[in-house]
């Protein structure tokens, strides 16, 4: 048994050796199947690149014309076909494949390129002024006569504390500048565009085609570019006309124009950041220049005091809208446009404090020899009463306005300049008593021309600014005054009259005098 079992280890040993030459065999074909299953499958896997690439191929070929989503989606199959054989390029097929692919994407996005051009003029518009009205607060549409209709028209007339927070309170609907439906497509085309590398030619085409046709827009309401000789030369009231049209302007521009275009350039161009805040800027540039190129043009003219008001609403609405404008042109490339609103602002308030001191110098040197035959008030007078009343229709406006060059109590400020052009008045008019070869009218015409100017501040708002006491003395002036000329006309009558006519005379004077209530308007009335 053990010499049986001895040879079977043998024989196993002669088997096994036998054998292993067929082990080795099987095992290098396991091992070759599984090397060409890999291999099948990475041909697959190219196999199918090719297929997707000749498929991409086929709707690049015919267009973006027929069917523009499929045309996108062949684009980014074909940047996927790139990225495979850029990370592949051990195949000797890469670098073949990666040509043709690279040729066939340059011509999508050319043909890309002409399809957003197209699509963008297509939808692009200039907005008729009607469809802007409409989407003006009801309050700011315009009248039948084409102006606004309570605010900003040049008359001189500020807005009522109710009808400014009416204003504040407003509701603009933006102006439809492109069909929503077809901003998605515009999103889709630059998105390609700038992935493709033809960020430039993207920037050229919108920016081009928005600035003409934002451009159009404002011709079409009546935007038209005048400078400072254009101003100079124009009558007063149509010069006056021309800047409560461009409050309007101002108005719809930044409130509904630009807010609107900022909108769609932000839908259009996501993604693309920095050249969306590029193209914004560009488009709209040109517009704002315009726009503020006709304030600078009113702020540097010739100051005259009818100027002052509508210099106080062009004021009022370039710091109405300045949140807007700061939000609007918010990014690096706006920054001029944003400076040059400001500056405008600033060179407005500067032009009104001078204006303000130009009218205090002419109220005071007034050289008129127009004089006032029995002593009643003059022209002058009634003027600057007026325009000091005009001038608290502004009082908001005015405390702000002096606020950009002195940290001071505004209130303070405005009683004062309200002080100086009172002082300059009264001045003149002493001036122009002087006139008077007759001292009993001398005494008459500034009794009652003070008289008038004590009336009207009792009866407007100047007088909490300018207080009681400024009243009380103003009024004991026109007492001295009517003292003097009843002393002085007294003595004339007591040298031509009876003594009892003299008290008759007298005693119906005096009952006269206690009963006015406005001035005298001549010695024929006493």
């Amino acid at each position: 048994m053990v010499a049986i079992l001895g040879s079977f280890d043998h024989r196993l040993s002669a088997l096994e050796t036998a054998m292993r030459p067929t082990q080795i065999r099987t095992h290098s074909i396991r091992r070759a199947h599984g090397n060409i299953d890999k291999t099948l499958k990475a041909a697959e896997v190219i196999l199918s690149q090719f297929d997707l690439t000749r498929k991409a191929e086929a709707k690049i070929l015919r267009g973006p014309h027929e069917d523009l989503e499929s045309y996108l989606e062949a684009i980014d199959q074909l940047r996927s076909n790139v990225d495979f054989f850029s990370s592949n390029k051990g195949f000797k097929c890469s670098d073949g494949v990666l040509n043709h692919a690279n040729q066939l994407l340059s011509k999508a996005i050319s043909k890309l390129e002409e399809e957003f051009r197209q699509l963008l003029l297509n939808y692009s518009k200039p907005v008729e002024p009607d469809r802007l009205f409409e989407c003006l607060p009801d309050s700011l549409r315009p009248s039948s006569s084409g102006s606004p209709r309570n605010h900003g028209d040049g008359s001189g007339k500020s807005p009522t504390d109710h009808q400014e927070k009416s204003l504040e309170n407003a509701v603009y609907t933006l102006p439809i500048l492109i069909p929503p439906r077809v901003l998605p497509l515009l999103h889709d085309l630059a998105q390609q565009m700038a992935q493709g590398g033809h960020q430039q030619q993207l920037f050229r085409i919108y920016r081009d085609t928005r600035a003409s046709v934002l451009e159009q827009s404002l011709r079409k309401l009546g935007v038209e570019r005048l400078g400072k000789d254009d101003v100079q030369k124009m009558q007063w009231e149509v010069l006056e006309a021309k800047i409560g049209n461009w409050i309007h302007y101002m108005r719809i521009a930044v409130k509904l124009l630009f807010a609107g275009e900022k909108k769609i350039c932000d839908h259009i161009l996501d993604g693309v950041d920095p050249l969306r805040d590029q193209c914004f800027a560009e488009v709209t540039v040109s517009s704002v220049s315009v726009l503020l190129s006709f304030g600078e043009a009113i702020a540097k003219s010739k100051r005259s005091p009818e100027k002052l008001f509508v210099l106080l609403d062009m004021y009022e609405i370039m710091r109405e809208l300045h949140s807007e404008i700061e939000l609007l042109f918010e990014s690096k490339a706006c920054i001029e446009m944003r400076e040059a609103a400001l500056s405008l602002t600033k060179r407005l308030a500067e032009t009104v404090q001078e204006t303000f001191v130009d009218f205090e110098e002419a109220v005071e040197k007034d050289a008129t020899k127009t004089t006032v035959l029995d002593g009643t008030v003059h022209p002058l007078t009634s003027y600057v009463i007026n325009y000091v009343k005009f001038l608290f229709d502004y009082q908001s406006t005015l405390k702000q306005l002096f606020q950009e060059f002195d940290a001071s109590d505004p209130d303070a400020l405005l009683a004062s300049v309200t002080t100086r052009m009172m002082q300059a008045l009264q001045n003149n008019l002493d001036g122009k008593s002087k006139q008077y070869r007759d001292p009993s009218l001398t005494h008459l015409f500034l009794m009652n021309n003070i008289h008038y100017i004590v009336r009207s501040v009792q009866r407007s708002e100047a007088k909490d600014l300018l207080g009681d006491d400024w009243v009380q003395i103003h009024r004991r002036i026109v007492q001295q005054h009517a003292n003097q000329y009843k002393r002085i006309s007294w003595a004339k009558m007591c040298r031509s009259c009876s003594v009892s006519l003299l008290k008759e005379v007298r005693l119906a004077v005096v009952v006269q005098w206690e009963l006015m209530e406005v001035p005298v308007g001549s010695q024929d009335q006493w």
